[in-house]
C-alpha cells in the first residue's frame, strides 16, 4: 500500500483482505465518514451501512445508547461514544464499527466541553469465544470552523479504525 493513499482507501483495502465489514454511527460529522469510506470503487464489499444519529432519541434507538450514558455524560462523551460504536456493530451484525461525536462548533462549546471537542469510537467483534473483543474511544481537540472540526474528525476516525485493523491482526 503507498503512504499517500488516503485513510478510506488504507482502510478498504484492510477490510477486503480481511473479508471484514464496517458500519458507521455519525453524529457531528453528518455521514462525512461513511461518504468518504463509499468513495471508493468496491466499497460495497465491506461498508454494511452508515446511520447518521444527530439527537439523544435517535441515539438511543438506532444504537441503543442507554439513558443512563446521554444523562450522566452527555451526547458528547466518551461513554456515548463507546455506547454508539459497541451498538453500531451489534445490530449491524458487522466485525467493525466507527463512531463520532462531538461540538463542530461555532456554537455550542463550554468551558468543560469547547467546539472542537470530539470523541471517536472503535467497536471491534473478534470471533466468538476468542474473548478478544473491544471498544476503544479517543479524544481528540480539533482547532478551525465548523466544516475543518469535521473533516479532521472523519479523518481521525478513519485512522483509527486503520489503526484498530492493524492492533486485531497482532
Amino acid at each position: 500500500m503507498a503512504t499517500d493513499n488516503p485513510p478510506e482507501a488504507i482502510v478498504g483495502d484492510k477490510l477486503t483482505t480481511r473479508g471484514e465489514t464496517v458500519a458507521v454511527a455519525e453524529s457531528l460529522t453528518g455521514g462525512l465518514v461513511c461518504s468518504r469510506l463509499t468513495d471508493i470503487s468496491g466499497a460495497s464489499e465491506y461498508v454494511d451501512r452508515g446511520v447518521v444519529t444527530y439527537s439523544n432519541s435517535s441515539k438511543q434507538t438506532a444504537l441503543g445508547v442507554s439513558r443512563e450514558a446521554l444523562d450522566a455524560n452527555g451526547a458528547v462523551s466518551e461513554a456515548v461514544a463507546a455506547e454508539m460504536a459497541q451498538g453500531m456493530r451489534d445490530t449491524a451484525g458487522t466485525t467493525w464499527a466507527v463512531s463520532t461525536t462531538g461540538i463542530a462548533g461555532p456554537t455550542g462549546g463550554t468551558d468543560e466541553k469547547p467546539v472542537g471537542l470530539v470523541y471517536i469510537g472503535v467497536a471491534y467483534a473478534a470471533p466468538w469465544g476468542s474473548e478478544d473483543s473491544f471498544v476503544r474511544v479517543d479524544r481528540h481537540v480539533f482547532d478551525g470552523d465548523r466544516a475543518a472540526v469535521k473533516q479532521k474528525s472523519a479523518t481521525h476516525a478513519l485512522s483509527a479504525l486503520s489503526a484498530a485493523i492493524d492492533d486485531a491482526s497482532t
